[in-house]
């Protein structure tokens, strides 16, 4: 990792950059894509599968008896463990759910919020290099607790066409109501346009890789909502002295393993610390079955020394991590100024990974800056609000003539109209 000592103000632009292409660099390939599946579904999706997964497919859909020999293949430790997860993430977005909100603005005009789900989502889950059934859990239990009635689900499969027991066993666990051996920007695709198999959704959930992203956000230009434009995975770790330098390292190497071109970040107080966390990366980081990604990936990421806390979380702020991990003796000062972060991690006992699997908290996080403007994942991620009215002969009354003025003022007769009706036929 890059060490960085008191770095000058001036320099934090370059030196909090990602390491990720810039969408110019992608987005041909992406629209290239786009364009195909559009006009020929599942061919041009079956073509590409072909190509990037190395395998031909005859049917996109998982069938019933695919599921059947998944679910007997999982474990029974690991079905148990997915299913402690699965308590905890619905009982966290359970407590999310919000009543009606209603207002009397005036007397006799009534006002309400309601939320409605959304009927159709997409849920794109990556099974590459590592196949990420947790995030089914994330996806599909606050999906399914919305009301959604279509929960569509692509990943994509390997070079047998298969997919991996564990993300199959969770998906018709948590409700799923159909499977597709898709991946990529086909899969996205797929889902904004629809196909001869793939039904089009109105929102799609997920994270990805670089493409992947790109892709969400052209969908976004043919009318599908996006979760939020989420790539590569990092993390940012805030320690002191306070700090365990092994859980630290252990939390930065948990992020590095994710990918190339993922990025971990440690800000720091203590040089002494991040000697003894260099030490530590380089001790841990040998024993681990993807050292080549993680090596690659800290090649991406920086230890950077500051001189106090307030530098320190003023830096973090501009960053905007996706993960944010706080062991630092000033634990309140952060929490309380804390602005930018997806999801924080507070003490030597709370590792990034409880929440990437088991504590509750959703792990669809805003990456690449974005926890500046976007939230997590959660509950209301599968809703729209819809606000009512309702308006009795009192009300209207009480609202009427200031409705009157301001559409004349604005040019709209028409508007001015549809009030002044009203208020003569009471007037009778």
């Amino acid at each position: 990792m890059k060490k960085v000592l008191y770095p000058d103000r001036s320099t934090w632009n370059n030196l909090l950059k990602r390491p990720t292409q810039t969408v110019a660099d992608i987005e041909g390939i992406v629209e290239n894509i786009f364009n195909e599946v559009q006009i020929e579904g599942d061919t041009v999706i079956k073509k590409y599968t072909a190509q990037f997964d190395k395998v031909e497919l005859d049917s996109l859909l998982v069938t019933d008896v695919e599921i059947d020999k998944a679910n007997n293949t999982v474990s029974d430790a690991l079905k148990q463990a997915i299913n402690l997860a699965k308590s905890n993430i619905e009982k966290f977005h359970e407590a999310q759910k919000t009543s009606k909100v209603e207002v009397e603005t005036l007397p006799g005009v009534e006002c309400w919020q309601e939320k409605r789900p959304i009927q159709k989502v997409g849920l794109y889950i990556p099974g590459g290099t590592a196949p990420l059934f947790s995030t089914i859990l994330m996806l599909a239990i606050p999906a399914k607790l919305a009301g959604c009635k279509e929960i569509i689900l692509c990943t994509p499969p390997d070079k047998n066409g298969k997919i991996n027991p564990a993300i199959l066993y969770t998906a018709q666990l948590c409700g799923v109501t159909q499977i597709f051996k898709v991946g990529g920007i086909q899969a996205i695709a797929g889902m904004t346009f629809g196909t001869e198999s793939i039904p089009k959704v109105y929102k799609i959930f997920g994270p990805g890789n670089q493409y992947v992203t790109v892709a969400k956000q052209l969908a976004t230009k043919y009318g599908v909502a996006i979760d939020m434009p989420a790539g590569p995975s990092e993390l940012l770790v805030a320690a002191d002295d306070t700090a365990n330098a092994a859980f630290v390292a252990s939390d930065l190497l948990s992020q590095a393993e994710h990918g190339v071109d993922s990025q971990v970040i440690l800000v720091s107080t203590s040089e002494k610390l991040i000697q003894a966390i260099e030490e530590e990366i380089e001790n841990q980081i040998q024993m681990l079955s993807r050292e080549e990604i993680a090596r690659k990936s800290i090649g991406n990421s920086k230890l950077i020394l500051v001189k106090d806390d307030q530098e320190a979380l003023e830096l973090i702020n501009e960053y905007g991590p996706e993960h944010f991990i706080v062991c630092v003796e000033n634990e309140a000062y952060y929490l309380k100024n804390i602005q930018n972060a997806g999801s924080v991690f507070i003490g030597n006992y709370t590792p990034e990974s409880a929440g990437d699997y088991a504590s509750g908290t959703n792990h669809t996080l805003p990456t690449n800056g974005y926890a500046k403007q976007y939230s997590g994942v959660n509950l209301d991620s599968f809703m729209k609000s819809m606000t009512f009215q309702k308006i009795s002969e009192k009300g209207i009354q009480g609202i009427g003539t200031a409705i009157e003025l301001m559409a004349e003022a604005e040019g709209l007769q028409a508007h001015k109209n549809a009030v002044t009706l009203r208020l003569n036929s009471l007037k009778k």
